[in-house]
């Protein structure tokens, strides 16, 4: 922060330098400041050497602001940023209500905050680097108080085509990853995530024909477990234990009991 400079006598501009992207200057009271080029070149310092305490607690505010605005503009240059999150940002870093509103209005103006750009930028990354489906997008776009018909365009966007290789994609790769289970209870599993992954239940269910039970491997579980259950329990109980876990797993009791009927034979 800075002290508000009483009107008084006129200092002068000794020197100003550039040093790394900012500008000092050298005033003959001793006093160095710490600035921007827009500074500079909005109070004309280049040509009026003679400032008066009036200009220089000005040099001072433009000072701040500008401060504010090369840190926002250095958080946009790494990825665009909605208005929400440049707004938030603000926030965190304690700038002024007054001063915050001019910052995003200067951006606004510029293009360099621009919620459609943000929207449809967010929105490709997601379709073409990401399993992530419309309403997942929708959601967080909704989250960045983006307008509705913006979200609308660009759910709309995203073309059946994409949704379908996205869908067989996680239903592949589920259906590999969850070899515990079987039947009803994986794809509960696999329609439960999917719908997190912003599908339609519509949309998901024109491709659950994809979730086909692989028999030999969900034999040789079956045996796996009927032999572990096997070493802690006998007959009846055995049964009991075999089956109650196994419809947890989703196995059907016709599937079960043709397997235990293939062991009494």
């Amino acid at each position: 922060m800075f002290d508000i400079i009483s009107v008084g006598d006129k200092m002068r501009i000794d020197k100003i330098k550039k040093t790394g992207s900012q500008y000092t200057i050298n005033l003959d009271n001793g006093e160095i400041i710490k600035t921007f080029e827009e500074v500079i070149l909005e109070n004309g310092l280049l040509y009026n050497k003679h400032i008066d305490s009036e200009l220089l607690n000005k040099i001072h505010l433009d000072t701040a602001y500008y401060d504010s605005y090369h840190k926002v503009l250095s958080l946009i240059s790494k990825r665009l940023r909605s208005e929400k999150e440049v707004d938030n940002y603000l926030k965190k870093i304690k700038i002024p209500t007054e001063q915050k509103t001019k910052i995003i209005t200067n951006l606004k103006n510029s293009n360099l905050i621009n919620d459609y750009n943000f929207a449809k930028a967010y929105t490709n990354d997601k379709m073409n680097l990401t399993l992530d489906g419309p309403y997942k997008i929708a959601k967080h776009l909704q989250n960045h108080h983006i307008s509705e018909d913006i979200i609308n365009e660009m759910i709309n966007s995203y073309k059946p085509e994409l949704i379908e290789n996205h869908i067989t994609k996680i239903i592949l790769k589920k259906t590999k990853t969850n070899k515990n289970y079987t039947g009803y209870i994986l794809k509960q599993k696999i329609i439960s995530y999917l719908i997190d992954q912003g599908y339609k239940t519509e949309d998901i269910n024109k491709y659950l024909y994809l979730i086909e039970e692989n028999k030999e491997i969900s034999e040789k579980k079956l045996e796996t477990l009927y032999q572990k259950y096997s070493k802690k329990y006998k007959d009846q109980e055995l049964v009991y234990k075999f089956k109650s876990k196994l419809l947890t797993k989703g196995y059907t009791n016709e599937q079960i009991n043709d397997f235990l009927n293939k062991k009494t034979a």
